[in-house]
């Protein structure tokens, strides 16, 4: 496939990963022999609850008004009695496979890496542990991950296959549960605040029994963060915001109570769509975008790194203010020709930094010295 093809449909795809719906949970359980509970602060996708001999986590589905979709009990050996209603595993596990690109951001923080022995899709990962150990031999290539090679699954016997739910497929559910895989849903990508998306943290380490580090990594990430958005707070102005691109005839613009949405109003920046409430994308025709934003003052997450592949995605995307004063911004700070892009990995576990990187495209003069990590500005063409 033509790679500027490729890297636009990983674009659109991810866009449908980052505008993703959430909704509350369900209240968590009220057995009197809990012992214990992780704190959350602000995921609603799971909790964690400590009991005498095991550990319980609930994983709920936020996308159907946070059902509750998989109890897992973790336990020190295989011989400890569990409810029956959920998944047991041993932990610390020695050995994950993982679907999602998603999830090398939280096993690095850790320092897990190394249990990674199977991928789906490594050819597009940006993490050097993961494309190193592919090409030798030590981690193996599962396929696509909407459909992962059951057979190579099953030879490797992972402790764990990590999957994110929009790729609960009946089919491939029964497939995996009758081959005797372990599988754990972590739902990230529903969550609709950039704090809660990097608490899923918590969620990965309690399979290696480090959930105190976890809780340490993530306080000083929440800090870094809410002193950033102090920082964004201070602005004398709200410039306008535009976002994505028109790809095909629609524009999908993130909704107003959307993941994106909410960095862009920590960033201290005026989106049109504020008020809407959607957490889902916005599927909007070119010629409402033009009329509600041509004016607008800052362009980001444009899928292309130049000012030429933008036009040739559309041409009628010079019509927007930001093509002539030069304030249209991409994602592409760490991407590589393989469409690998560091935004979907270790900015997972860097809201701060991408928090950061948008106060500086947003607010320039708050952070003059600061050089973006994840957002690059695309140069006007001449």
């Amino acid at each position: 496939m033509n790679t500027k093809i490729r890297a636009t449909a990983v674009f659109l795809f991810a866009l449908l990963l980052i505008t993703s719906c959430g909704s509350n949970r369900k209240s968590g359980n009220t057995d009197n022999s809990v012992k214990d509970t992780v704190e959350i602060k602000y995921a609603k996708g799971f909790d964690i609850s400590s009991y005498e001999h095991y550990k319980k986590i609930t994983v709920y589905n936020l996308s159907e008004q946070g059902r509750t979709q998989q109890t897992i009990y973790l336990v020190d050996n295989k011989d400890v009695a569990t409810p029956d209603d959920g998944l047991k595993i041993v932990v610390p596990i020695g050995k994950i496979a993982v679907a999602s690109v998603t999830y090398y951001g939280f096993l690095a923080a850790l320092g897990e890496l190394e249990t990674v022995k199977g991928v789906c899709s490594p050819d597009i990962a940006y993490n050097r542990y993961i494309t190193d150990g592919y090409k030798s031999g030590a981690i193996a290539n599962l396929g696509d991950s909407f459909s992962p090679d059951l057979e190579k699954l099953v030879v490797l016997h992972p402790d764990i296959f990590m999957l994110p739910s929009y790729q609960q497929q009946d089919e491939m559910i029964k497939r995996l549960q009758n081959a005797g895989i372990p599988f754990v849903f972590n739902n990230e990508w529903m969550e609709t605040s950039p704090l809660a998306r990097t608490e899923w943290i918590k969620f990965v380490a309690a399979f290696y029994n480090k959930s105190a580090e976890a809780d340490s990594i993530f306080d000083q990430i929440e800090s870094r963060y809410l002193e950033a958005k102090k920082t964004a707070a201070s602005a004398t102005d709200k410039p306008t915001v535009l976002m994505n691109a028109n790809f095909k005839g629609t524009w999908y613009m993130p909704g107003g109570k959307s993941y994106v949405a909410n960095l862009v109003a920590d960033a201290g920046g005026d989106y049109f769509y504020k008020n809407d409430t959607t957490v889902g994308s916005l599927a909007l025709s070119f010629e409402t975008v033009l009329k509600n934003f041509n004016s607008a003052d800052v362009w980001l997450n444009v899928p292309v790194g130049s000012m030429a592949e933008l036009l040739a995605m559309e041409q009628r995307h010079n019509l927007f203010k930001p093509t002539k004063t030069g304030n249209v911004f991409s994602f592409m700070g760490r991407y590589l020709p393989s469409s690998a892009n560091d935004y979907w990995e270790t900015a997972l576990v860097e809201p701060d930094v991408v928090l950061k990187d948008i106060i500086w495209a947003l607010h320039p003069s708050l952070l003059p010295d600061y050089k973006p990590v994840y957002i690059q500005k695309v140069a006007i063409s001449k």
